[in-house]
């Protein structure tokens, strides 16, 4: 594979990192800012919306630039992001900050499958794109724990600093790794683009995304207040329980796309939100006890993102037949729904951490679930599926 896609996963790996390490970090981050818990996890929630707003918008206003220019000024843009979080003197600047860092997040990883698959040979594009998302998965595994660790015994700011380090290399890589030229289709305008929400089945199955992936994020967001208040374990032991999350969103990954493969995307999507349903409603009985709720933990991370690749998989193949020349446009609305489900999801946390409490989040979360398991329910027709296998 050509080196282009090391300095391409390297860049995803610093991403990752940077949009869920605040998990690990939020409350000693509100704390050190004076501000509640519910407004230090505004930091995820807006960075999750100016992914979701910042994606589609930017990336049609930027279709003319050349690939390799915009790749590497949109890690620029990212490094920059970071050092601002990680100097800023108070909560407003860091805000400042996450927006601008998700915003170029967005608009990296809209045109980075593009990228990707023109350095290779077109039977290998799925691989060069699976490597270049490798980078996510190990932020998952090592980068988010790693960071969250690193930030309870530095204080909060230096991941910020490490991931901006990180953000140097990886322009490094992209300035003498890229090829100088990179062809590529000019995307559609964001009017056509947004034609596609007209599609009942792709609506659908974003939906499914925005409640069954996003909803988990009532929780996820909250999740180490919730292990060191109600779990009564360390602010260090939640960087082994992110560990042990993170290695449960790659069995889960994989499971996922074995599953839809094996019984339909409509049966194994039925099967993974039940499984979710679940783990999430056994939350408020497992959260008070370690060994349990780590082992819950595990669980319902295999089942949230076992999510992903079945209904990614599943818009793919449905654009290909409804809207063949807009795929690619199709996915990256799959790609802006995860992070608007991620956004509307923190923020739904964060206001029933300031009212009811804590442990009202699993209920929550819970019910986004059961929303998404009832749209997959409700949709596919007499066949009984949402696409074909």
């Amino acid at each position: 594979m050509p080196l282009g896609l090391f300095a391409l996963a390297v860049s995803a790996f610093a991403i990752g990192t940077t949009e869920f390490v605040i998990v690990g970090l939020i409350p000693e981050m509100a704390r050190d800012l004076s501000v509640s818990i519910p407004t230090a996890g505004l930091l995820v929630s807006l960075y999750a919306l100016a992914i979701t707003l910042g994606a589609p918008t930017v990336t049609a206003l930027t279709g003319e630039l050349p690939r390799r220019q915009l790749s590497i000024g949109l890690m620029v843009i990212f490094t920059i992001g970071n050092l601002i979080a990680a100097l800023a003197p108070g909560y407003t600047v860091l805000l400042a900050g996450r927006i601008v860092t998700g915003v170029a997040h967005g608009v990296f990883f809209s045109i980075g499958a593009t990228v990707a698959t023109s350095l290779v040979d077109r039977s290998k594009s799925a691989q060069a794109v699976s490597l270049m998302f490798a980078g996510l998965t190990v932020a998952m595994v090592v980068g988010v724990p790693f960071g969250s660790f690193v930030g309870q015994h530095f204080g909060w700011r230096a991941p910020f600093l490490a991931v901006a380090l990180l953000g140097a290399i990886s322009i490094a890589g992209l300035v003498m790794l890229l090829p100088k030229a990179i062809l590529h289709a000019r995307p559609a305008g964001l009017l056509s683009q947004l034609t596609l929400l007209g599609k009942p089945k792709l609506l659908a199955m974003y939906l499914v995304t925005v409640f069954g992936f996003g909803g988990s994020f009532v929780v996820f967001t909250y999740l180490s207040p919730l292990m060191t208040e109600v779990t009564h374990v360390s602010e260090a032991t939640v960087s082994l329980a992110l560990m042990l999350f993170g290695v449960a969103t790659v069995i889960g990954n994989l499971f996922g796309g074995r599953l839809a493969d094996r019984l339909g995307m409509r049966r194994a999507l039925q099967i993974v939100l039940a499984g979710l349903a679940f783990s999430l409603a056994a939350l408020p009985f497992t959260a008070s006890h370690v060994v349990s709720m780590f082992a819950n933990l595990f669980v319902w991370g295999v089942f949230a993102f076992a999510i992903s690749p079945i209904v990614q998989a599943g818009v793919v193949a449905t654009a290909g037949v409804e809207a063949p020349d807009a795929v690619g446009t199709a996915s990256g609305f799959n790609i802006a729904a995860f992070n608007l489900g991620i956004a509307a999801a923190s923020f739904v946390g964060g206001v029933l951490v300031a009212g009811p409490g804590l442990q009202a989040t699993p209920w929550a979360a819970l019910a986004a679930a059961l929303v998404a398991l009832g749209i997959v329910q409700r949709t596919g027709g007499s066949d009984r599926r949402i696409v074909p296998k």
